[in-house]
C-alpha cells in the first residue's frame, strides 16, 4: 500500500488513442485538442483541500503502448486510485484493459478499498463497438465504478473524478464543484471529513 503523503495519486491507463490525455487535459485545463499526440507519461497536479488541510491531486497520464512495463508497474505500486479508459468505438480497447486490471490486482493484492473507474470515452461518437450494458458487466465483474464520458463534449469529465474520489475509503477525499457541496457530499461530510477542489 502506498505511503500516506500530501499527494493523492490517480493513474490513468488505456490503449493508445482512447482519449486518456484528452480526459485529463479537459479536467485539469478545460481544453481539448483534436490532434493525436502519443504520450509516454505526463503528470498533472491540482491542489485540493483534504481533511481540513491542503494536498495535491496528482494525475499520471500513462502511455498507451506496452513498451514500458516497468513504468506501468511503478505507476500501479505508487497509485492510490485508477481510471481505466477505453473508447466506445473500439471493442479491442476494452479488451486491452484486462491485462492492466490483472496487473493492478497482482501488485495491489486486491482492489477492495481501492478506487477504480472503468471509463467508456468518446460516447459522443455514433460508430459504437461497445454497448453500455457490456461495459457495465465488465465493471461489475471487476468490482469497479463505470461511467461514459466525452472529453470532446466535456460530458461527465468532472463527474468522473468526483465519482472516483467518492469511492475512496482509506482517505477522505472529494472534489467540490465551484466550492459548493452537493447534498450527497454534505451528508458524507457529516460521516467523515472530505477533500474539496480549491
Amino acid at each position: 500500500m502506498p505511503e500516506q503523503s500530501n499527494d493523492y495519486r490517480v493513474v490513468v491507463f488505456g490503449a493508445g488513442g482512447v482519449g486518456k490525455s484528452s480526459l485529463v487535459l479537459r479536467f485539469v485545463k478545460g481544453t481539448f485538442r483534436d490532434t493525436y499526440i502519443p504520450t509516454i507519461e505526463d503528470t498533472y497536479r491540482q491542489v485540493i483541500s483534504c481533511d481540513k488541510s491542503v494536498c495535491t491531486l496528482q494525475i499520471t497520464d500513462t502511455t498507451g503502448s506496452h513498451q514500458f512495463p516497468a513504468m506501468q508497474r511503478l505507476s500501479i505500486s505508487k497509485g492510490h486510485a485508477f481510471i481505466l479508459v477505453f473508447s466506445v468505438t473500439s471493442k479491442q480497447s476494452l479488451e486491452e484493459l484486462g491485462p492492466i486490471y490483472d496487473l493492478i490486482l497482482q501488485i495491489k493484492g486486491s482492489v477492495d478499498g481501492i478506487p477504480v473507474m472503468l471509463v467508456g470515452n468518446k460516447c459522443d461518437e455514433t460508430q459504437r463497438e461497445v454497448d453500455t450494458r457490456d461495459a457495465q458487466a465488465v465493471a461489475q465483474a471487476w468490482k469497479c465504478g463505470f461511467m461514459e464520458t466525452s472529453a470532446k463534449m466535456n460530458h461527465n469529465v468532472k463527474e468522473l473524478f468526483q465519482e472516483l474520489l467518492t469511492l475512496e475509503t482509506r482517505r477522505n477525499v472529494s472534489l467540490s464543484v465551484d466550492g459548493k457541496r452537493t447534498g450527497k457530499q454534505k451528508r458524507a461530510d457529516r460521516i467523515k471529513g472530505k477533500c474539496a477542489l480549491m
